[in-house]
C-alpha cells in the first residue's frame, strides 16, 4: 500500500541497506530478467534465487527476514528501480508511479562520439564557448570532420613550431606562461621543457617563414568568421604539408635547431599574442601537436592511444579514406599536452552530478570528489598509458615507477581535499572554489542544455552521471568524458568513502525529498534548474 518495493540490479549492497533501513522490501531480479518484464515470467527462477541467497546467508534471523519479505511481494510491482545499464529497462512497460534511476537516448553525451557532435550545439543553447572547457574533437568516419581535422593538426604544428622557436631563443610564448603563486616566483608544477637542441646545421629560416605565413592567414580568417566574405586560403599544396610536417616532427620531436631572425621573433611573439585572444586552447595544446585517440562508444580506457603524428593518426583509425572508418568508430580530441601536475604525476578528477528532471532541466552537483593518478611520472616524449590514461582499469594493469615521489597515495586515489590541501601548498589556495568548481559546473550544466532535446525525458526518472575532467597549469578545468552508470566499486578507502557517500544522498535528493523538500541533500547542490 505504500509503494515501497525496490528492485536493484547489479553489485550495489549500499542502495539496497538504505532502502531497507527506510522500510523498503526488494522484490528480486532473475540474473536473466529485465525491468518491466512481467513476473510470472520468471517466477521458478526467482524462487531458486531466493532460496540460495537465504542459504549463503547463514540463517541470520534478519537475513531470513528480508528473505521472507522478498518472497511475499515477488509478483508486486517495484516502484523504485536501479539498475547498472540503461538497456536493462524497458521503459514500454513502466508504470507512471514507478522510479527508475535511468533516462533514455543519454549516449547523446555519455559516449565520446555524442559529446564529440552534440557540444557543437552549444552556442544555439546558451552563450558558452565549448572551446573553453572540452578540448576539440573531431569523429573521423566523417568525411568532413576527417578533412577538419587534418587541417587542425596541419596549424597546430604551424603553431607549435613558433611556440618551439621562441623558447629555444630564449622567450616564453605567448599563452604558454607558467601559473604564479600568489605575489611570488613559478610554482611547483611546471613542465619539463627542452633542454637541447638536436646536433647538425639549423633548420633554414624558411620553415619559420611558412609557419608564420599559414598563421597569419588562420589569424586573418578568424576574423572574417562573423563577416562576409571569402576567407583567405592557405598557400600550402598537400606537398608542401608533407615537407613541412617532416621538418616540424624533426624540430618538436628529435630537437633538430631551427634558424629564427630577430624580425621573425617579433612577428612570432606578437602573431601568438593575437592568437592567443582567439584561441582558448592555445596554452593548454602545447608545442608536440599530440592527440589522443578514441573508440567512439568504449569506456574505461579501453583501446585509446596518445599519437604525435597525422600519419599515425590515420593509419590507427582504418586508413587514409574516411570511408575506412564507420562514423563515430573513432574519435581523435587534442591532448591536453600542460596539465596540472602533483608531484610530476598527472591525474584526472571522477566528478559526479545528478539530474532529476529533463523538463525543466534540474541539476545536482556533489561537493566531493577524487582524484585518479597515473602510476609514472608524466611526460611528453613517452606516450605510454601508465603515464597518460588515469582510469582505474589501465593503472591496475601498470607498475608503479621506481623512485615514486613519496607523498603520492600507494592505491593512485585522492579525496578532493586532499587536493586543495595540495593547492594550498604550493600557493593556489583559493584555486578550488575560485575556478575549478565554478568551471566544471558551468562545463556541466552547458553540455546537458546541448544534448537535452535528444534525450528521453521521463518523470519519475533519475540518473547519477560521472564527469571525468583534468584541470590545465592555469587550474582550467577541461570536461573529458561523461559516464552512464559510474562504477561504484570501491578501489580505495577514498572511494569506499565517497562512492557510499554519493548513494545516499542520491537517494535523499531522489526519495527523500518527495515527502519532505526541505529534508537534507547531503553533499548534493541545486546548480541550474530551469
Amino acid at each position: 500500500q505504500e509503494k515501497k518495493i525496490f528492485t536493484v540490479q547489479g553489485p550495489y549492497p549500499v542502495i539496497r541497506s538504505l532502502l531497507r533501513a527506510r522500510g523498503w522490501v526488494e522484490r528480486k531480479l532473475p540474473g536473466a530478467g529485465r525491468v518491466g518484464s512481467r513476473p510470472e515470467q520468471h517466477r521458478g527462477s526467482q524462487e531458486k534465487q531466493l532460496q540460495e541467497e537465504e542459504e549463503e546467508e547463514g540463517g541470520d534471523a534478519d537475513a531470513a527476514e528480508q528473505g521472507e519479505a522478498s518472497r511475499l511481494v515477488q509478483n508486486q510491482v517495484p516502484y523504485f528501480i536501479w539498475t547498472n545499464h540503461t538497456s536493462a529497462v524497458d521503459g514500454r512497460l513502466l508504470r507512471q508511479d514507478q522510479v527508475v534511476n535511468h533516462y533514455a537516448r543519454v549516449g547523446a553525451f555519455t559516449t565520446k562520439e555524442g559529446l564529440c557532435l552534440n557540444l557543437r550545439n552549444l552556442p544555439w543553447f546558451d552563450q558558452a564557448d565549448p572551446d573553453t572547457f572540452f578540448p576539440r574533437c573531431y569523429r573521423l568516419g566523417a568525411v568532413d570532420e576527417r578533412q577538419a581535422f587534418i587541417e587542425d593538426f596541419h596549424l597546430t604544428a604551424a603553431r607549435s613550431l613558433l611556440k618551439v622557436a621562441l623558447e629555444r631563443a630564449g622567450d616564453v610564448p605567448v599563452g604558454t606562461e607558467q601559473p604564479l603563486k600568489s605575489g611570488e616566483g613559478p610554482a611547483t608544477f611546471p613542465h619539463p621543457m627542452p633542454s637541447t637542441v638536436g646536433p647538425g646545421s639549423p633548420l633554414p629560416p624558411q620553415l619559420v617563414e611558412e609557419a608564420l605565413q599559414v598563421c597569419e592567414q588562420h589569424l586573418g580568417s578568424l576574423g572574417h568568421q562573423d563577416i562576409d566574405g571569402e576567407p583567405p586560403s592557405s598557400h600550402m599544396t598537400g606537398t608542401d604539408w608533407d615537407c613541412f610536417l617532416r621538418d616540424y616532427y624533426r624540430v618538436a620531436h628529435e630537437g633538430a635547431r631551427v634558424a629564427l631572425s630577430g624580425a621573425q621573433q617579433e612577428r612570432c611573439q606578437a602573431l601568438l599574442r593575437h592568437l592567443a585572444g582567439r584561441l582558448p586552447q592555445l596554452g593548454m595544446e602545447g608545442d608536440r601537436n599530440i592527440w589522443i585517440l578514441k573508440p567512439g562508444a568504449k569506456s574505461r580506457g579501453r583501446g585509446i592511444v596518445c599519437v604525435a603524428q597525422l600519419e599515425e593518426v590515420l593509419r590507427l583509425a582504418g586508413g587514409s579514406t574516411a570511408a575506412s572508418a564507420r562514423v563515430g568508430e573513432w574519435v581523435v580530441q587534442k591532448y591536453v599536452e600542460r596539465p596540472l601536475l602533483i608531484f610530476g604525476t598527472k591525474f584526472d578528477v571522477r566528478q559526479w552530478f545528478l539530474v532529476t528532471d529533463w523538463n525543466p532541466l534540474t541539476v545536482w552537483f556533489y561537493r566531493e570528489s577524487y582524484l585518479r593518478f597515473c602510476s609514472r611520472p608524466f611526460s611528453l616524449r613517452r606516450l605510454n598509458p601508465a603515464r597518460h590514461l588515469c582510469n582505474v582499469s589501465i593503472q591496475k594493469q601498470c607498475r608503479p615507477a621506481r623512485g615514486r615521489h613519496p607523498q603520492l597515495p600507494p592505491d593512485q586515489i585522492w579525496s578532493c581535499r586532499q587536493l586543495q590541501a595540495y593547492l594550498a601548498q604550493v600557493g593556489r589556495a583559493d584555486a578550488w572554489h575560485q575556478m575549478m568548481v565554478p568551471s566544471m559546473k558551468a562545463a556541466v550544466v552547458g553540455t546537458l542544455r546541448s544534448a537535452q532535446d535528444l534525450v528521453g525525458s521521463r518523470k519519475g526518472s533519475f540518473e547519477l552521471y560521472g564527469a571525468d575532467f583534468i584541470f590545465g597549469e592555469d587550474c582550467q578545468p577541461w570536461l573529458l568524458e561523461i559516464n552512464a552508470s559510474p562504477t561504484m566499486a570501491p578501489s580505495s578507502a577514498v572511494t569506499s568513502r565517497l562512492c557510499a557517500g554519493v548513494q545516499r544522498d542520491t537517494l535523499r535528493v531522489v526519495i527523500d525529498r518527495r515527502d519532505d523538500p526541505t529534508c537534507p541533500t547531503g553533499a548534493f547542490e541545486l546548480i541550474y534548474k530551469e
